[in-house]
């Protein structure tokens, strides 16, 4: 099984955005809300919501915070209603951008991230002009130290995935949107860790770049993270080194 690096188009533009934590309860309870009113408050059924639960976990939201906003998502309580609108554009060095948010006012929150873009060198495009570059995935990061790579390979071939590749100190799995969960599952029941696992938007291809201009990727996408109507950026460029 093989393909270029996905992890390496994400995992850096991540690393800014997760060392900010002051926004991500706020982002987190909005993806709960909108899981829950659009798929309903049962997470064994709804597995956008229990990726969603599992993330607000991982950072160590109180179990209440989580209640709460499955509740307002299922109008069991007021609250703010949020749509969720994809915004696509370029940045420089011909770098497409995938802007996924969540907005109680799409005025405002268009005119945040054109202005965003903007000021990094970028520019806001139509409906269309990139998401056709992107295709939604399941991916799974495993550090190759904790198993071996043919023991993994058929834990996660037999739960669904379609893809795992090691690019020299973690496996990388992708797998369909549907067999996500039970791949995640099958890890768990197996005691085998996993870095990252969450449904995202993977480039079909990718733009390879020097670090220099890697960096002004970079710092749009910190940008754009900072708001707190963003959910998710998604770009497909790729560092030159590693190819």
């Amino acid at each position: 099984m093989s393909g270029h690096n996905k992890w390496s188009s994400i995992k850096h533009k991540k690393a800014a955005a997760d060392a900010k934590r002051g926004a991500v309860f706020t982002k987190i309870i909005r993806e709960i809300t909108v899981a829950a009113r659009e798929g309903g408050k049962d997470p064994n059924s709804n597995p956008r919501l229990r990726t969603a639960i599992e993330k607000a976990r991982e950072v160590n939201m109180p179990k209440d915070n989580i209640e709460k906003a499955i509740k307002k998502g299922t109008g069991e309580t007021e609250g703010v209603s949020y749509e969720e609108v994809c915004y696509e554009g370029y940045g420089p060095h011909g770098v497409a951008i995938l802007i996924e948010a969540l907005t109680d006012n799409k005025n405002r929150t268009s005119a945040e991230i054109r202005s965003l873009l903007s000021k990094h060198g970028g520019n806001l495009g139509s409906n269309g002009c990139v998401a056709w570059m992107f295709e939604k995935k399941g991916l799974i990061i495993v550090d190759n130290k904790t198993v071996s790579e043919d023991k993994l390979m058929e834990i996660v071939l037999n739960a669904g995935a379609d893809d795992m590749q090691d690019n020299g100190e973690e496996f990388e799995i992708t797998t369909p949107v549907e067999s996500f969960n039970n791949v995640v599952e099958m890890l768990k029941q197996s005691s085998i860790p996993y870095k990252f696992a969450q449904i995202t938007m993977l480039p079909k291809n990718t733009v390879v770049l020097d670090e220099k201009k890697c960096e002004q990727i970079d710092k749009i996408v910190e940008a754009l993270e900072e708001s707190d109507d963003v959910q998710n950026v998604y770009v497909n460029y790729q560092r030159s080194g590693e190819i």
